[in-house]
């Protein structure tokens, strides 16, 4: 090995020219590299699932675990590589997490769990609702939210001012389809307002009067609103398609079907309902500073650049509000862009200034500013080579990652080369008196390589093989530090490999003319000092060993009682507060509340918070099911220079906790928009640590969730330690008196589709308009 780094250092010094321009080039690639690494904030730390979310309208929690949940959870038994499947059944949604081992191909993930899905749907009753998987997203998908604001004196073309239900419309079929088309963008969510629909409300009794039911009516609209293809006819040599349209376009045409006959007399849908523009029965609502709002969420694609993919969204935000009717535009809450580029500032300030450091110390250690620069050099075109390394090896760039290259170890190899040529050149022209010649300067550049090459590439690998262990990590700690121990070795080996290269090349091409090596006049009295500390260290060699002894368990006994965390927070610039409201809470209620509690913190906190928003309930693609007394609320900061309450961003959230407290009926937890997404995704829970109970009574795991509770309550540093709430949620149940309804030549079916269509309603089919469509519905 050695016979080779000889030759390498030779073939690079007889050979600078090319050398030099090979090392350009690869600082180029590297250049241009920089332009395709994936950036973000912080790791990707979600592990690899699938999500299966079931729209189950208007059962109740315990038919949806029973009808839905429970076949699809089991159906996604026995796949390969298959870690937890976990579920949760609420209101109107079952959600199963089918979670994969670490490393498995997501897409291939996908596809196992869509196959089984095939078979589960076989399973599931008719009409329930179809399964479908969630977006291809990890827990930095959320990248940028918006929300819809339509101006006081803007008018819709009837003259009418905008409500919720104009804004969700246009969320859904505007703004939503033309942010799906960016790239890196695999789902938009949309919550808050109101979808619309067509409503036909019958009155029972005038359907007894006619002697008609409500299956009647519903049998009624889906036969009026359909088209029908006929094949086409042949007429004097050309070809007619032959259709027939049936379909409704309009209020009026709704209510001129006919339901039946009284006599010779048509009943029509008039006679016996009411027809107009309904609301659906939403799952979730948004607010926005104590206003309710309608906020879309650009997830991005798993895999993708968060910075890039975060600046073309908001590109076409710029163009979507030009395509918006007038006194409508879309305003940005959210764009994890300004979290990135702080971060990228942070590392970009701390490459900086730590090269200015580097290159001020070399100078004056080595008194030659040319053999300063020829070392720091190393610095820049290291760091290139490791970004190469990072796309090649899909490593992110992030502030665990970038941050982590330390330039003492970087540059540490070429300034031994470089110092040990400036010696040698200065010894051999004090000894010739005179300059060296060309050819006596590459020999002299090549000996003085070679002479400590051997001692500097040792040195560097024993650096590398101090990040092995940490390569060996995997899980949730393999992610979040292995890209970090990745990064470094990627940065040593371009050093290592640019001290036996580039920088010999670089001493025999630049180091011309005379050279001295003098020493800077504020290191003597260093160099003296430490002289006179040497010489008295070996001569009191005992004491020295048994002091160092000391110092040795006095720092094992101090680290012992510091406090340990899995890895620093981010500041992300937010903060996230979710309130918790009793389980039987209406959707209506907790969002008054919430409203409340906004108003409340822009007035409290005026210097410190820019805008409140929040998502109550869960969204139209349940990424985030939540139930409408949890809400998850985004504090957006000001900048810290700005603030007159709080120094950090941990005495902010105790002053916000403290303001908050006067409302009632409502428990705290705080969080960080990112930290949150994590959590959630990982474990299923909002909280940093969670423990969970299993067994097949609910009774019994809530009596012992509660003592756990109390346990953790008690112990020292435990904060926000709250029992998820299961129980509490009042349920109107109609229990059907079979005898009785069999007394009325009825079944328990018709009993069933008359509740079903009384609250929740049943849908008839569509209603186009151009693009658009709505559901019509059959609801009291």
């Amino acid at each position: 090995m050695l016979t080779l780094l000889s030759r390498l250092l030779s073939f690079s010094v007889r050979h600078r020219f090319l050398v030099v321009a090979l090392t350009i080039a690869v600082g180029a690639l590297g250049a241009y590299n920089f332009t395709r690494l994936p950036i973000d904030a912080v790791p990707d730390i979600t592990n690899v699932q699938v999500q299966i979310n079931t729209s189950v309208k208007a059962l109740s929690p315990v038919e949806v675990e029973r009808q839905v949940t429970f076949p699809i959870e089991w159906a996604m038994g026995g796949l390969p590589g298959v870690q937890q499947v976990r579920s949760l059944s609420r209101y109107g949604l079952s959600q199963v997490t089918v979670i994969f081992d670490d490393g498995t191909d997501i897409y291939w993930a996908r596809q196992l769990v869509a196959e089984r899905l095939g078979a589960a749907k076989e399973s599931l009753p008719p009409g329930l609702g179809e399964p479908q998987l969630g977006p291809i997203a990890t827990g930095l998908g959320e990248i940028y939210m918006w929300t819809l604001e339509a101006a006081p004196d803007a008018r819709r073309p009837d003259g009418q001012p905008y409500d919720l239900t104009d804004l969700r419309t246009i969320q859904d079929w505007i703004v939503r389809p033309q942010i799906r088309t960016v790239p890196g963008v695999t789902e938009v969510n949309s919550i808050g307002g109101y979808e619309r629909l067509y409503q036909v409300s019958p009155d029972p009794a005038k359907l007894v009067g006619y002697g008609l039911s409500f299956r009647d009516v519903l049998e009624a609209l889906a036969r009026n609103n359909a088209n029908a293809g006929g094949g086409y006819i042949e007429h004097k040599g050309e070809q007619y398609l032959v259709r027939a349209t049936g379909l409704v376009q309009s209020e009026e045409d709704i209510r001129g079907i006919i339901v039946g006959n009284h006599g010779e007399v048509p009943i029509r849908i008039e006679d016996v309902a009411e027809v107009g523009v309904g609301r659906e029965l939403r799952t979730g609502a948004a607010t926005e500073d104590g206003e309710e709002a309608v906020i879309g969420t650009a997830i991005m694609l798993v895999g993708e650049n968060g910075r890039a993919v975060s600046r073309r969204v908001d590109e076409q935000i710029k163009a979507v509000n030009k395509s918006l009717p007038e006194g409508v535009t879309v305003k940005t809450v959210y764009d994890r862009t300004y979290l990135v580029d702080a971060t990228l500032s942070t590392v970009r300030n701390s490459l900086l200034e730590g090269a200015a450091l580097v290159v001020v110390v070399l100078f004056l250690l080595l008194g030659n500013l040319r053999a300063a620069l020829i070392a720091a050099l190393a610095i820049p075109f290291s760091m290139l080579i490791a970004v190469t390394g990072m796309v090649e090896g899909k490593i992110s760039g992030n502030l665990m990652s970038l941050g982590a290259i330390d330039f003492g170890l970087i540059v540490d190899g070429s300034v031994i080369i470089v110092e040990n040529c400036v010696r040698r050149f200065a010894e051999e022209q004090r000894r010739l008196g005179r300059a060296l010649t060309r050819e006596e300067r590459l020999d002299l550049a090549y000996d003085a390589s070679q002479e400590v090459r051997q001692a500097t590439i040792f040195g560097e690998l024993i650096i590398a093989i101090v990040y092995l262990p940490i390569l060996t990590l995997t899980g949730i700690e393999g992610k979040m530090f292995r890209p970090m121990a990745q990064t470094v070795v990627l940065a040593l080996a371009g050093a290592t490999i640019l001290s036996m290269t580039f920088v010999p090349a670089l001493v025999a091409l630049l180091l011309t003319g005379k050279v001295s090596e003098k020493e800077n006049f504020l290191f003597r009295p260093a160099m003296s000092a430490y002289g006179r500390a040497l010489a008295w260290a070996l001569s009191h060699r005992p004491l020295v060993v048994a002091a160092a002894g000391v110092v040795l368990v006095a720092s094992g006994l101090a680290a012992a009682g510091l406090g340990r965390e899995f890895a620093p927070k981010l500041s992300e610039g937010a903060l996230a507060l979710q309130p918790a409201r009793i389980p039987s809470i209406s959707l209506t209620t907790s969002v008054a509340m919430q409203a409340k509690l906004e108003r409340l913190l822009k007035e409290r906190f005026p210097d410190e918070i820019e805008h409140v928003f929040a998502r109550t309930g869960t969204a139209e693609v349940a990424t985030d099911p939540m139930g409408p007394n949890v809400s998850d609320t985004y504090l957006m900061l000001r900048p810290r220079s700005a603030w007159k309450k709080a120094a950090t961003q941990e005495e902010l959230a105790e002053a916000i906790e403290e303001a908050i407290r006067e409302l009632p009926g409502q428990n705290y937890e705080f969080s960080q928009p990112i930290e949150l997404r994590f959590n959630e995704l990982i474990s299923g829970v909002r909280s940093d640590v969670a423990v969970k109970v299993f067994g097949d009574d609910l009774g019994v795991m809530l009596e012992q969730a509660n003592k756990i509770g109390a346990l953790l309550r008690a112990t020292p540093g435990a904060a926000d330690v709250k029992v998820e709430q299961v129980t509490g949620l009042p349920v109107l149940t109609i229990d059907v008196d079979r005898r009785m309804v069999a007394r009325y030549g009825l079944n328990v079916a018709d009993v069933q589709e008359v509740v079903e269509a009384a609250i929740g309603g049943v849908s008839a089919g569509e209603v186009f308009e151009g693009d658009k469509r709505f559901d019509l519905v059959l609801r009291l």
